[in-house]
């Protein structure tokens, strides 16, 4: 425990364990976000954080709008108005925060898994166990966040000598992807009634894969739409847009007003929205990068 939270929990302990019946689902978020912290600690951290904004921020403000409106008692009840509200707002994104974790660590395994379930398949096929199989793939697997629910299974059984069936059931209750989730149940199914793991892989491989192909497929349709978009909106616009405020500006004779706006748009807005159109790209990718 880091010595922020340490004094966090001095602090507020005993105020976030009153608080923490309401913030029940927070706890398998944590775990699910791989965040080491415990459901008392993490909202001991939240109210610290945000007390410690409360108390900059309204100084700040109030300073600030008692030199524009230099009236102190209105600027100071209106800073105190707005600090709660900044300061809850606050509150509620970093309680919101591990929600965020997940989503990304869930993207991640998605775009991983067909692959990581296709060297699950080929491992399977030469008949090793279910124990000896998740060795193999933790060892040598590179899937990211998939290779590290697999050795945190494969933790579970050597260090704290759990059963593969029940290290299974661990990873399900943690794991923040659907998709793994079900492959997960699957093989714990397989498991427990002695069926044939190495044609469940392989069927589960293959319908990942299919998928897979599906969303390349779809984004290659939005990529299109998106880049025409891009050229018709933006690209051309901006040029119709330049040429039309030189000529306006050579008849009306505010030349200088025109340069400002043209300046703005070359040199400011299209750069923007071409970092922004960058950005939806990269995240729609499937597969990531």
């Amino acid at each position: 425990m880091s010595f922020y939270t340490s004094f966090a929990m001095r602090l507020f302990g005993q105020t976030a364990e009153n608080i923490s019946l309401y913030f029940a689902d927070l706890r398998n978020d944590l775990k699910r976000a791989k965040m080491r912290l415990s459901l008392q600690e993490y909202l001991s951290l939240s109210i610290l954080t945000s007390v410690i904004i409360f108390l900059f921020e309204l100084p700040l403000l109030a300073f600030i709008l008692a030199f524009f409106l230099k009236s102190f008692l209105f600027s100071f009840i209106t800073s105190f108005t707005i600090s709660i509200f900044l300061t809850v707002l606050f509150f509620l994104a970093h309680i919101n925060y591990p929600k965020v974790m997940i989503n990304e660590r869930s993207k991640q395994i998605e775009n991983d898994l067909p692959f990581a379930t296709l060297y699950l398949s080929t491992l399977s096929g030469s008949k090793l166990s279910l124990n000896r199989i998740f060795n193999i793939f933790a060892k040598f697997g590179k899937y990211g966040e998939i290779t590290d629910e697999i050795n945190r299974i494969t933790k579970d059984m050597h260090v704290f000598g759990i059963d593969v069936n029940t290290a299974l059931e661990r990873a399900v209750e943690r794991s923040p992807s659907k998709n793994f989730k079900e492959l997960l149940w699957g093989i714990l199914s397989v498991s427990r009634s002695g069926g044939n793991l190495d044609k469940y892989l392989k069927e589960k491989s293959k319908s990942l894969i299919a998928e897979h192909r599906r969303r390349l497929f779809e984004f290659s349709h939005q990529l299109i739409i998106f880049i025409e978009v891009y050229l018709t909106a933006i690209v051309l616009g901006a040029i119709f847009f330049t040429i039309l405020t030189s000529i306006m500006g050579g008849v009306a004779g505010a030349s200088s007003d025109i340069v400002v706006v043209q300046f703005l748009l070359i040199f400011i807005f299209i750069p923007g929205v071409s970092a922004a159109f960058v950005v939806l790209v990269k995240s729609a990718i499937p597969g990531g990068e």
